[in-house]
């Protein structure tokens, strides 16, 4: 198996894809090794530098400390993604593994939802990154930025005049766009 490696905006996260499918279930995060039994992310955590690993639907993000170098960190992570895919698993993430709780929104957080999920988040996605709602209140859009976009430096910018601007340009109710 090979597994490609992506640079992404932010210099503390690369994307690796394995040409496998990663996650059935939507994107993931942990940054704690204590925060999950899989095996796979248990493993990555544990390289010395790593803070966080990011699972898409085609794609795990992983995300440094500023002092580690990538050359400590790539070799390894490949490696144990080609282990864990030689076992014959189809899935790092599957959907049995976490239900996420639907809660009741209103028309206009739908409609939010709607915008995050077709034209915002496979863009993010391109760079190894994912954007979640969390809550829309006076016309502030709460949201969760993971993997690659976590702590990038270009986030607040993309935040801002990307998510920002397209969500003001279709919904007039939405007045700003903050990240939690």
């Amino acid at each position: 198996m090979f597994v490609q490696i992506e640079i992404t905006p932010n210099p503390n996260s690369l994307k690796f894809l394995p040409g496998k499918n990663v996650s059935n279930s939507g994107s993931f995060e942990v940054t704690k090794k204590e925060e999950t039994d899989n095996e796979l992310v248990r493993n990555i955590l544990s390289i010395n530098g790593v803070t966080g690993v990011f699972l898409g639907q085609d794609f795990l993000s992983i995300n440094k400390k500023d002092e580690t170098t990538w050359e400590d960190i790539k070799h390894i992570a490949i490696s144990l993604i080609n282990d864990f895919y030689a076992t014959g698993k189809e899935f790092v993430i599957a959907n049995e593994l976490f239900e996420e709780k639907k809660e009741e929104l209103n028309e206009i957080e739908k409609k939010i939802i709607s915008i995050l999920e077709t034209k915002i988040r496979p863009a993010v996605a391109k760079d190894g990154g994912d954007i979640k709602f969390k809550e829309f209140k006076n016309g502030i859009v709460k949201v969760e930025l993971q993997g690659s976009c976590s702590g990038c430096p270009s986030s607040t910018m993309t935040l801002k005049q990307g998510v920002q601007n397209l969500l003001c340009h279709y919904l007039p109710e939405v007045k700003e766009v903050v990240a939690i």
